[in-house]
C-alpha cells in the first residue's frame, strides 16, 4: 500500500507552555520522573516545547523515594502562571494537603490550566473539589479509597487514564507516561507523539480506556509471541486468519489460541481490532486518505465497519473524530 500522504499542517502546541510539577516532602520519585521525561527535557529539534518547571508545595528538604532530595525552583507562586500543573503522586492517601496548595489549583484551574494527576495524586485533586462531577482514575489499590472518601467523583478503577478537558488523570505507575503522551499527543499530534515516545523507548499510544492489568500473569512463552505481534502490526490490512496465524507462530490453533490470550489478555479478533483502530486514529489524524480507504488500509473493509467500531469504542463518527484531532 501506498504510504498516505501527511498533512502540511501541524499543530501549533498549547497555549501556555508553561508546565509545573509539585515536589513533596515524600515525593513519588518515578511520578516525577515521568513528569521531567515527558515534558522537561530539552527538544531542540521541535520548535517551543515545552517549558519546564518544579514547584515545591512546602519548605524543604523534600525528600524523595529512593533516598533522594529535591530542590525545586521556587514554591506554590509558580502555579500562578502555569497553563499545566502535574500532581506526580501524593505521599499517601490519608495525607491531607495543604490548604494554600488546594487554594492555589482551584485558582488555577478557574483561568484555565490543565491540571494533571498521576496515581495517587488524584487525591490531592478531588480534595480540592476538581473532580466532583467529573470522572477520574487511579491505582486500582486505591480505587475503592477514592469512590468513597469523594463520592461526587465517578471513579473509573480499571481504566489507564480519564481525559475530562482541564482535568486528566492517569492510574498507576506506567499509566503516567501514557497520560502525558495523550496530552503531548493533544498538543502537537500524532507525529510529534510518537517521536517523544520513540526516544522514551515506550509504545507510542495505549488507549485511556485500556485495562489496567491483564487478569492473569503473563508466562515466560508469552514473549515468544512478540515476532507474531509485530508481523500482524504490519499487515492490519490483510485478512489475517487464525489458521495462518497459527501457521506463523508454528503453533498448532488450539495452542496459539491459549497462548496468545495468555500473552495479550485478549483473542487474537480483539487485539486485532484495537490495533486496527489505533492505526485508523493516526491515519485519520495524519493523512488526507478517505474514510473508506483507511477502512480498508485498516483491514475493517468498509467505512461502515470501521464506524461501528468508532461509535463503539470510541463513542464517535471517524468524520467527527477527524475535526478534533487532525493536524
Amino acid at each position: 500500500m501506498k504510504k498516505p500522504p501527511k498533512r502540511s499542517r501541524s499543530r501549533p502546541g498549547p497555549a501556555n507552555r508553561r508546565v509545573v510539577a509539585l515536589a513533596y516532602d515524600g515525593l513519588c520519585t518515578f511520578e516525577y520522573g515521568v513528569a521531567v521525561e515527558m515534558f522537561g527535557l530539552p527538544r531542540p529539534e521541535l520548535d517551543g516545547w515545552y517549558d519546564f518547571a518544579t514547584c515545591a508545595v512546602e519548605r524543604g528538604p523534600l525528600r524523595a523515594a529512593g533516598g533522594l532530595t529535591v530542590s525545586a525552583q521556587g514554591g506554590l507562586a509558580l502555579l500562578k502562571d502555569a497553563g499545566t500543573i502535574i500532581v506526580p503522586g501524593w505521599r499517601g492517601v490519608d495525607a491531607a494537603p495543604p490548604p494554600a496548595l488546594l487554594a492555589r489549583l482551584r485558582d488555577a484551574h478557574e483561568r484555565g490550566a490543565r491540571l494533571l494527576s498521576f496515581c495517587s495524586g488524584v487525591f490531592v485533586l478531588a480534595a480540592a473539589g476538581l473532580l466532583d462531577g467529573r470522572r477520574a482514575t487511579t491505582h486500582w489499590r486505591y480505587a475503592d479509597a477514592l469512590a468513597q472518601r469523594y463520592p461526587r467523583v465517578t471513579v473509573e478503577p480499571d481504566v489507564l487514564y480519564v481525559d475530562e478537558g482541564s482535568v486528566l488523570t492517569s492510574a498507576g505507575t506506567a499509566a503516567a507516561i501514557d497520560l502525558s503522551l495523550h496530552l503531548i499527543r493533544r498538543d502537537w499530534g500524532p507525529l510529534i507523539a510518537n517521536r517523544v515516545a520513540r526516544r522514551a523507548v515506550v509504545p507510542t499510544h495505549r488507549d485511556g480506556g485500556q485495562a489496567q492489568f491483564v487478569p492473569s500473569p503473563l508466562p515466560e512463552q508469552g514473549a515468544a509471541m512478540g515476532p507474531v505481534l509485530d508481523w500482524m502490526r504490519r499487515r492490519l490490512g490483510d485478512g489475517l486468519t487464525i489458521p495462518a496465524l497459527a501457521e506463523r507462530a508454528r503453533m498448532s490453533e488450539r495452542t496459539f489460541l491459549r497462548r496468545f490470550e495468555e500473552a495479550t489478555g485478549l483473542s487474537p479478533k480483539q487485539w486485532l481490532t484495537q490495533e486496527r483502530l489505533a492505526r485508523a486514529r493516526e491515519l485519520l489524524e495524519a493523512s488526507d486518505l478517505a474514510v473508506e480507504q483507511i477502512a480498508d488500509a485498516c483491514g475493517f473493509g468498509t467505512a461502515d465497519t470501521l464506524r461501528h467500531h468508532f461509535r463503539r469504542t470510541l463513542q464517535i463518527s471517524p468524520a467527527r473524530y477527524r475535526e478534533r484531532f487532525a493536524c
